[in-house]
């Protein structure tokens, strides 16, 4: 059924994506950074980085990775009704990315909700916690996911330009969908 039709593809300028990702990550981590400052009553911020905080903010951000693909998938089910069996996920080493993508084509509005879980759940969570807890690592971890989803946030912002019951469908392998208006 989809196959009759020629969709409208969206797709991600990996290099556009990295820029405005390390941008934003340098921009969201200092702006959390003297947020958080400011909520504890401090009129500056000090950053003390030794081995164990970067290693344990290494682990850290690994495993939010994994969790921020985590969340598409469950978004997919969640959203857009999707089977585990229709799921899949993984790195793609090539392009530098890793992925979750899903075999059945969602509701845009579907989609839309699956692409942006993963920024509140992994990104603004964690800063949350990091204000409320006067954890730096925290903050940071959620800035660097916050900034991480810049890809995402893209293909939402083109995906806005669609009626929300149009079918969307993920491409397997690349950051890019088809639109099957």
């Amino acid at each position: 059924m989809l196959e009759e039709k020629e969709p409208k593809i969206i797709e991600l300028d990996i290099k556009k994506v990295a820029k405005a990702g390390f941008w934003s990550t340098i921009i969201l981590s200092a702006a959390l950074l003297l947020l958080n400052a400011f909520l504890h009553g401090k009129t500056g911020f000090e950053v003390h980085i030794n081995f164990w905080n970067f290693t344990l903010f290494i682990i850290c951000y690994f495993i939010l990775i994994a969790l921020h693909e985590l969340f598409h998938l469950i978004g997919f089910i969640i959203f857009g009704k999707a089977k585990w069996s229709e799921l899949d996920y993984g790195v793609n080493l090539k392009l530098g990315i890793a992925y979750a993508t899903t075999s059945k084509p969602l509701p845009n509005h579907a989609m839309k909700k699956a692409l942006l879980l993963p920024f509140w759940a992994t990104g603004v969570l964690p800063s949350i916690f990091g204000f409320v807890l006067d954890s730096q690592l925290l903050v940071v971890l959620g800035a660097f996911l916050m900034a991480g989803a810049a890809g995402d946030f893209c293909m939402y912002k083109e995906l806005r330009k669609y009626p929300k019951n149009v079918l969307v469908k993920d491409d397997p392998k690349l950051p890019k969908l088809y639109v099957y208006e």
